[in-house]
């Protein structure tokens, strides 16, 4: 029976050598600010979905863009470089997403403070004298 354990580690791994690459040898201004916020991968070790955010820009599309296709113009380096330090039989293949969901929750976040604060459920009910 495989170990369960073992994609959740080097997933972990993965996040934390990509992480340390595009900060320290990757020379694409792009990057900057480029900062890996989850990996997920499968029992298979396949395919690994590496998801991130922008520090700088985050709010603009356009750079949204670029960052991405910056990134996955160095997958293959990436990859290269994983193989190297994992030391596994088959290296994942790296496949780049913008994570949407610190936006989402600063969206939820900006409709509920135009929303203003909600009724209290103790001012909707009627009081023990039965107003």
């Amino acid at each position: 029976m495989a170990d369960s354990r073992r994609p959740r580690r080097v997933a972990e791994q993965i996040r934390a050598y990509i992480g340390a690459q595009l900060s320290r040898t990757l020379e694409d201004p792009r990057l900057a600010g480029l900062v890996i916020t989850d990996v997920k991968l499968p029992a298979d070790l396949g395919v690994a979905w590496v998801k991130f955010v922008l520090l700088v820009g985050d709010d603009d599309p356009r750079m949204r863009r670029h960052a991405v296709a910056s990134v996955k113009g160095a997958a293959g380096k990436l990859r290269k470089g994983l193989g190297q330090h994992l030391k596994l039989k088959r290296v994942p293949e790296l496949r780049f997403e913008y994570d949407v969901g610190p936006e989402a929750q600063r969206n939820v976040q900006k409709i509920l403070d135009e929303v203003g604060p909600l009724p209290s459920a103790a001012e909707d009910e009627p009081g023990p004298e039965g107003s």
